[in-house]
């Protein structure tokens, strides 16, 4: 299985495409400074709206149709995932409590070998 990456430069419509949204966000945010004596409600729907017209503007593009392929490919691979049942996660869980015990017990004898060895050598420690 060869993938290859392939870089491509993106069209003058899509960039022209991405620098409307960019400029529609923009205008609603400018809109929200401009209508300060407005109500807040009113203020934050201006932001909202133009950040809406930005992702359907964006959704258009290239780059809307190459998310789209792949969500749809991600729903693809997700329905190929076998997920294990109840019993198999509480053995799973079960295992990864246990030794994490067992691993903590042993650096804990561990420092205190290596504590107790420091300060017989060094007569220094608590």
């Amino acid at each position: 299985m060869t993938d290859e990456i392939k870089i491509e430069d993106i069209g003058t419509t899509d960039k022209v495409k991405l620098g409307i949204a960019v400029l529609a966000v923009v205008a609603g945010i400018a809109a929200y400074y401009v209508l300060g004596a407005q109500a807040a409600w009113l203020r934050w729907l201006c932001v909202l709206g133009g950040i809406a017209v930005a992702a359907l503007i964006v959704a258009f593009s290239r780059y809307g149709s190459e998310l789209g392929q792949f969500m749809a490919s991600a729903r693809v691979e997700l329905r190929k995932i076998v997920w294990p049942n109840r019993q198999e996660t509480g053995m799973t869980t079960l295992v990864v409590f246990v030794f994490v015990a067992i691993a903590g017990l042993f650096f804990w004898g561990l420092d205190v070998v290596l504590a107790w060895a420091t300060r017989a050598l060094t007569g220094q420690g608590g």
